[in-house]
C-alpha cells in the first residue's frame, strides 16, 4: 500500500471526480459545488496526475469520461456514502432527506410504475429530488459510473445475465407477452393466431442495444423460422402507434397492453408460440446498496410493484 501516493487524493478530489462524471461539465460541477470553475479545473488536474489518467477528454462539444474514470465512478461514490455516513451519524429520516437519485427506465415502465412509484415517494420524503431519464438516453453504463441509482425495464429473462457481474437484477413484476393488431387486421376477428398466421405479416420491433436477442427469436431460429420485421422504434408506446394505422403485428406486455393509452382500441391475441419467462426488474449496481438512503428508494419501489 502506497501511503504517501494515497495521502495525495483527498475527499475533494473523489467529490469532485464524482459530481463531473454525473454532469460532465466543469461549469455544472463547479454550479453544483459552489465552487469557481478554475477551482474544479485545478482538481482534477491534480487528480489527473495522482492517477496518471486524462479522466475526461472533450469530443466536439462535449466531455466524454475515459475507462478508468467510469470504472472508478461507483467505488467512489460508495467512499463518499461511507464517509457521510461517518461524518453524520444519523439514521436515515425520509422527511428530513434532501438529496437526489437518478434513475432511468422505457415508457413502458412509465405507464406501469413510475407515477405510483414517484407519488409515494414524494409523500414520505417531500424534500427529494428524484431525476427520471429515459433508458434510451442513459442505460446501464450509467449504473456502473455511477451517474444513475437505479434502472427499471421490460425484458425477456434470459437477456441480462451478460451485461456486468456487479449489477444486480430483482424482478418486479412478472409478467407474459401478447400479440396487438389494428381492429380492422385481417385477423382481428379470428379466435387464436396460428404460428403461420403471425409470421405471414411483418412485425413492429423493439431497439435496445443493452440486451441480447429474445429467447422467442432464438426459438424460430432454431425452427429456421424468423419474424419480418420492416419497421423498429424504441418503445412500446411508438409501436402500438404505428399499430393503429398498420397492419403490422406489435408483441409486447400484456400488462401494458391492458392499461396504456396508447394501446386502447387495438386488439390483444395470444402467441401462439412459446415467448419464454418476461418480466419487469430492477437493476442496481451492488455497491450501492451499502448507503441507507438507497436502501430505502429500493424498498419503497419493491413496494409500490405489489
Amino acid at each position: 500500500m502506497d501511503l504517501a501516493k494515497l495521502s495525495r487524493i483527498s475527499m475533494k478530489h473523489l467529490i469532485t471526480l464524482h459530481v463531473m462524471l454525473d454532469t460532465l461539465s466543469v461549469t455544472a460541477s463547479a454550479e453544483q459545488l459552489c465552487l469557481s470553475p478554475s477551482s474544479v479545473s485545478k482538481t482534477l488536474s491534480q487528480l489527473r496526475d495522482s492517477l496518471n489518467d486524462e479522466l475526461f477528454y472533450r469530443h466536439g462539444n462535449s466531455l466524454i469520461a475515459t475507462p478508468l474514470a467510469r470504472r472508478l465512478g461507483p467505488s467512489v461514490k460508495q467512499m463518499i456514502n461511507d464517509m457521510n455516513h461517518i461524518m453524520s451519524q444519523d439514521v436515515f429520516t425520509p422527511a428530513d432527506y434532501q438529496g437526489r437519485f437518478s434513475l432511468a427506465m422505457r415508457e413502458s415502465t412509465f405507464e406501469l410504475l413510475a407515477a405510483k412509484i414517484s407519488a409515494h415517494i414524494l409523500k414520505l420524503a417531500p424534500n427529494i429530488h428524484l431525476a427520471i431519464y429515459s433508458k434510451d438516453n442513459i442505460g446501464f453504463d450509467g449504473l456502473i459510473k455511477g451517474s444513475l441509482d437505479f434502472i427499471m425495464l421490460p425484458h425477456d429473462l434470459s437477456q441480462p445475465s451478460h451485461i456486468d457481474d456487479d449489477l444486480v437484477w430483482e424482478t418486479l413484476i412478472n409478467d407474459e407477452m401478447v400479440c396487438l393488431m389494428n381492429a380492422s387486421h385481417p385477423l382481428a376477428l379470428q379466435p387464436g393466431i396460428s404460428l403461420d398466421d403471425y409470421l405471414r405479416f411483418s412485425h413492429i420491433g423493439i431497439t435496445d442495444i443493452d440486451l441480447s436477442t429474445p429467447f422467442f427469436d432464438i426459438l424460430l431460429a432454431q425452427q429456421s423460422k424468423k419474424r419480418a420485421v420492416p419497421i423498429s422504434v424504441a418503445d412500446f408506446g411508438s409501436a402500438a402507434l404505428m399499430c393503429h394505422h398498420s397492419e403490422l403485428l406489435f408483441t409486447c406486455s400484456r400488462r401494458w397492453a391492458s392499461m396504456a393509452k396508447q394501446a386502447q382500441g387495438l386488439i390483444i391475441k395470444p402467441l401462439p408460440i412459446d415467448y419464454g419467462k418476461v418480466a419487469y426488474s430492477l437493476v442496481w449496481h451492488k455497491q450501492s446498496m451499502n448507503d441507507p438512503a438507497h436502501r430505502w428508494l429500493y424498498e419503497q419501489i419493491l413496494l409500490c410493484s405489489y
